[in-house]
């Protein structure tokens, strides 16, 4: 199958990765040049463990090409996956210019090949109803009684960074949109041979399950920490009660996101959490619990900030184990760790960063981005061999893997593990 995929970052590298690993023909396209550039080039310009040797190979074997622009032959491809991003806006909705955009030039392509039809899959999140009330529109405008040469679907995602390609390969669900909850064939055929349960919903269900998901990820993780704090208050073992909570699968469900310990951040939850407290606020939802996450996140930050400084002196020698919000992720997109760092050299402490999966060299976009508003973290990241030579006042270990290391310190601090 030829399939375009337009948007290269976590999502679109990972699809286009492993849709070459099966066989199938893949143009991606994204207005970055690095990034268009170290996909020619075979290189993976993300850190996902898989995807660097899957698109090496595929690029050998010529089976993914890449470009800035909609190219004329994406009008002749069976499917196009966009993938593009929708960062928060201002007033915590999803930004759609990305989407609207692509959709726009989508649709100019398909007017110049008049006799070309195309299923166009939006994997990216978005609001519900944003297909029936700002894709659908967009194509309608440019083609018009011809825009039914246009098969539009969603299928949300589940990919979660650092085991994206497992997820790819092996997601707990597959959810497909489409105008009338019917079937796709295309989407079918690409999805063969996965065992997961398969959902065939109508648009905005489709639309609003990654809120309800990663919202209900968010809770857990606020509810625990919550908890976790308590405990510590009381000096009682967050670890030990965490324990005994996870025990229960048949009523607290699962373990996942449960478990005391770090904020959460990275591209998904912050951003869908504040996307679905906007659309509540526009339909009036009182959703207060949902309204609290991100406030009891940000708390969480100043407490745990609080607790590994107690006995700490002033100008102490801090390292940071993990700087990126995830282990084996260089993503620093709202990362609550950047802003434990912040705290600790606000407070005077000499802090050193040790992070095998950053380097500044290879970070791109929003990244990037993080970098240029927290310049202090590139001049603070130190290799491996750095942060073994000396004895530290304290670790803060944010992975749960400081022990992999040979790092000395008078306190170590896993901020996993209350």
């Amino acid at each position: 199958m030829k399939i375009a995929i337009l948007g290269l970052g976590y999502v679109g590298i990972t699809a286009a990765a492993c849709l070459a690993s099966q066989g199938h023909e893949v143009i991606g396209v994204d207005p970055n040049p690095t990034k268009v550039d170290a996909i020619l080039a075979g290189r993976s310009p993300i850190t996902e463990p898989g995807v660097a040797e899957m698109l090496s190979a595929a690029v050998k074997d010529g089976l993914i090409t890449a470009s800035t622009a909609v190219a004329p032959q994406i009008a002749d491809c069976d499917l196009a996956l966009v993938c593009v991003g929708t960062p928060s806006a201002v007033d915590g909705s999803h930004n759609m210019t990305h989407i609207a955009e692509v959709s726009r030039q989508l649709a100019e392509l398909l007017k110049t090949h008049s006799e070309s039809s195309l299923t166009v899959v939006y994997r990216s999140t978005i609001r519900p109803g944003t297909i029936e009330e700002l894709i659908r529109p967009i194509f309608d405008s440019v083609l018009g009684t011809e825009s039914t040469r246009v098969e539009l679907v969603y299928n949300p995602e589940f990919l979660r960074e650092s085991s994206a390609v497992t997820d790819f390969f092996a997601p707990p669900k597959i959810v497909i949109g489409t105008k009338t909850g019917e079937r796709c064939q295309v989407l079918d055929e690409i999805n063969d041979g996965i065992d997961a349960p398969v959902f065939y919903v109508k648009y905005r269900e489709s639309e609003i399950t990654k809120f309800v998901d990663n919202t209900f990820h968010a809770v857990k993780t606020v509810f625990a920490n919550e908890i976790g704090r308590i405990c510590i208050q009381l000096g009682i073992s967050a670890a030990e009660v965490h324990k005994i909570f996870i025990s229960d699968t048949k009523l607290n469900i699962s373990p996942y996101y449960l478990r005391p310990g770090g904020p959460f951040g990275g591209s998904c939850l912050p951003k869908d959490v504040r996307a679905l407290q906007f659309v509540s606020r526009v339909s009036g939802g009182q959703t207060h619990l949902i309204d609290s996450l991100i406030n009891s996140n940000e708390a969480h930050k100043s407490f745990l900030f609080d607790y590994i400084s107690q006995g700490l002196r002033y100008g102490a020698q801090v390292l940071m184990v993990g700087i990126a919000f995830k282990d084996n992720s260089d993503d620093l997109r709202e990362s609550p760790n950047v802003d434990l760092a912040r705290m600790l050299i606000t407070a005077g402490h000499q802090l050193s960063i040790f992070d095998p999966h950053v380097a500044p060299h290879n970070l791109l976009g929003q990244n990037l981005g993080v970098l240029s508003n927290s310049p202090f973290i590139r001049e603070l990241l130190i290799d491996q061999t750095a942060a073994e030579q000396k004895r530290w006042d304290l670790v803060v270990d944010t992975r749960s893997s400081a022990g992999r290391y040979a790092i000395k310190a008078d306190r170590t601090v896993d901020i996993n593990r209350l």
